[in-house]
């Protein structure tokens, strides 16, 4: 077994190491989820942490870690006589992103419990995390349902399985540590709600601590044994002092001064539900127990909010976690202390990190790149709040603060480059999905086959069982009863008899949209609410738990603005920053889609793509298309513009790319372009007030393909 990296030894990254001996002192804080940029020492915090934590005894032979003193009484390796127990070092499991609900939760054999009624059980990660730690990196990128079954355990402390009317139940209970990077897609509200505590952490870019670093680092990568020993005594000090903190934990107080001081802050960040305020009670409560004190303090309770509501305030996905720390200030100055009763033991009052070697100098980072003080908990900056657009009737002179500055016009008489403005709010709109059957990712976008859902039919098993459809594996198996010397009452069932379901749910899939930000969409009140539409579907996306991607052409290029991604929010900072003017080189928008797809189809084949085209549908440049091959001799710069993009659209329908036309046109005089190209690409045209769920009316509740098109003709 290799040598962790000392959790001592981990540079800076207060608020990680804090919140993460905090759930150590006490575990009924719910866990922590660490935001943060690649490099920034995450997964090697959290992989050090368990060496501090203090030995457990379990039953001999127990696959549960049930505890001698109070062993489950309904565990499956149970009942457990009285007997000493044996100490063991706390474990720390990883749930890796691509595991299986079986591997999670544990495996029934249902041939046995068909056959022998007997309940075979193979445990999974829970149940070898119980009494430890379970680490789930780049939890944002786990599936769904897992992320459900995961919590759900760690909320009732026990995790079941249930299998066509045989039930297994053990003991789940865990310190719940996720990591992630925001750049590749946030955790849904609901589920953020559930970490007890969040940490952003980010890289130092003071030179000297990113100097110690690497210095620390390399030392440990050279003779990992002599670092970890050099450390040794740190850790020590550590682990002593978490035991001492668990130890004085149930003799902690915390009066009636302090829950309203919770209460209040909890009310006036406008936190929904209880399970804030009952978080921040537990961790004030570890805070005052880690500093050594038996009384909660306003120091506890100011810290205690800084970790558990910034993740909780956010209403969608496009708001940074964040707490305003002087409103903060404000809230607690209103509600003093209580007068402390008198402590048994003096007040040493401690600093809430421990010190190593070298600590509290200038040289203070993190095995992989650290802050040497504590990281903002603003997080990111976030964009700024969408703006309404102004009446179509409003004056716009040159020197009104809303108004563009005026740009000179190109020299080929374009129309000349705009400032971004600012998006119109966002709104609900009518679900754009994909026709037929998909096999995709789960999601909650179009029809597909998927692991969990309405029950569509059996088949054999392609490798493990997962889901059994009872009455198929009956049928298959009565017809040869009788061959098989059956004389009793239970069925004789072999392997080949195991029926798979087959069930139906929804998928997510790639959106990608291709926006029109040339001069004719440069007018105010135009472009901001085309930006509010798109805002709008990308709010829709994330809903749907959908990849996406931005094109935007203008001038004489396409520009990929930002690769398929799961962060919607990463798409609406680019989104907020688009510029425009020029000419509209729309075949060179719809063939950079068309590479941009081919591409995404050799990553993720399964994933099914929607393209959402939002343009007026003019067509005033060539452009260069970059794809000439695709398009042949007429697919350079000089060729009729509109000519190349109905041949670029016609070249995506040809793929059977579902898509759909964001009609931008305004005005009494309408030339229908975009109805043009939506025939060329084999969808509909929808304008932005028909985007709207109240008044879509179901004109494009499913997406008509080029492959619907040749069936019906067919």
């Amino acid at each position: 077994m290799s040598t962790p990296y000392p959790f001592t030894a981990v540079v800076g990254q207060t608020d990680l190491r804090l919140a993460l001996l905090l759930n150590a002192v006490s575990p009924a804080v719910g866990g922590v989820l660490v935001r943060g940029e690649k490099g920034t020492a995450k997964s090697t915090a959290v992989r050090a942490l368990s060496a501090l934590l203090p030995q457990v005894d379990v039953v001999p032979g127990c696959r549960f870690s049930c505890a001698p003193g109070a062993p489950d009484p309904a565990c499956p390796d149970g009942p457990h006589e009285p007997g000493p127990g044996a100490a063991r070092p706390a474990r720390m499991v990883e749930l890796p992103v691509g595991a299986s609900e079986d591997r999670l939760v544990g495996a029934l054999d249902i041939e046995r419990a068909l056959a022998e009624g007997v309940k075979a059980f193979e445990p999974g990660l829970l149940a070898d995390a119980h009494r430890g730690i379970l680490y789930v990196d780049e939890v944002n990128l786990l599936h769904d349902h897992l992320i459900d079954l995961l919590l759900d355990a760690a909320a009732m402390g026990a995790s079941y399985v249930e299998r066509e009317g045989v039930s297994v139940r053990h003991a789940a209970r865990f310190l719940l540590v996720g990591t992630m990077n925001p750049e590749e897609g946030e955790l849904r509200p609901q589920l953020l709600d559930r970490f007890g505590l969040t940490v952003e952490v980010a890289a130092s870019r003071e030179p000297a601590q990113r100097v110690e670093v690497v210095r620390r680092r390399l030392a440990y990568e050279d003779d990992p044994a002599a670092f970890a020993t050099r450390w040794s005594g740190e850790e020590q000090d550590v682990r002593a002092r978490v035991v001492a903190a668990r130890a004085l934990l149930p003799k902690v107080r915390l009066g009636d001064a302090s829950l309203l001081q919770i209460a209040a802050t909890c009310a006036g960040f406008e936190v929904d539900g209880m399970r804030a305020d009952i978080v921040m009670a537990r961790t004030a409560t570890a805070l005052a127990a880690w500093a050594g004190r038996s009384d909660v303090r306003k120091e506890d309770v100011r810290q205690a909010a800084l970790l558990a509501l910034p993740h909780r305030r956010r209403r969608n996905p496009f708001d940074a976690p964040g707490l305003d720390e002087d409103k903060l200030d404000e809230i607690l100055d209103r509600f003093p202390d209580e007068e402390p009763e008198n402590d048994p033991e003096p007040d040493p009052d401690p600093e809430p990190e421990p010190e190593g070697p070298d600590d509290g100098g200038p040289q203070d980072g993190g095995p992989d790149g650290g802050d040497g003080g504590v990281p903002p908990q603003g997080g990111p900056e976030a964009p700024q709040a969408p703006e309404a657009p102004a009446p179509d009737d409003a004056p716009q002179t040159p020197d009104s603060p809303d108004s563009p500055a005026p740009q000179p016009a190109s020299q080929d008489g374009a129309a000349p480059e705009q400032a971004a403005v600012r998006a119109a709010e966002p709104f609900r709109t009518k679900m754009l999905s994909v026709p037929g059957l998909g096999e995709g990712a789960s999601g909650r976008r179009s029809r597909a086959r998927t692991a969990h859902g309405r029950t569509t039919g059996a088949q054999r098993p392609r490798g493990q069982l997962t889901k059994l459809h009872l009455a198929a594996t009956v049928q298959a198996a009565a017809p040869h009863q009788k061959a098989r010397g059956r004389t009793g009452r239970g069925l004789v069932v072999r392997k080949d008899d195991l029926r798979q379901a087959t069930r139906e749910g929804r998928e997510g899939n790639l959106v990608l949209f291709v926006v029109d930000a040339s001069g004719s969409m440069a007018a105010r009140q135009r472009m901001g609410a085309v930006k509010g539409a798109v805002l709008s579907l990308l709010l829709d996306a994330y809903q749907r738990r959908d990849k996406v991607g931005l094109i935007t052409f203008r001038g004489s290029a396409a520009e990929l603005a930002l690769p398929p991604t799961s962060s919607v929010d990463a798409a609406a900072v680019r989104l907020e920053q688009l510029p425009t003017g020029g000419r509209t080189p729309l075949a060179a928008g719809l063939l950079k889609a068309h590479e941009v797809l081919r591409i995404e189809r050799l990553r993720d084949p399964s994933r099914r793509p929607l393209l959402v085209v939002v343009t007026d549908g003019r067509a005033t440049s060539a452009g260069s298309t970059g794809s000439a091959g695709a398009m042949g001799p007429a697919g350079s710069a000089g060729g009729d513009p509109r000519a190349l993009a109905g041949r670029s659209a016609r070249l995506l329908q040809a793929q059977g790319v579902a898509s759909v036309v964001v009609d931008c046109e305004s005005g009494p005089v309408r030339l229908g372009l975009a109805g043009v190209l939506a025939a060329d690409l084999g969808g509909p045209a929808v304008t932005l007030d028909g985007l709207r769920a109240d008044s879509l009316a179901g004109l494009v509740k499913n997406v008509r393909t080029a492959s619907d098109t040749h069936r019906r003709a067919a």
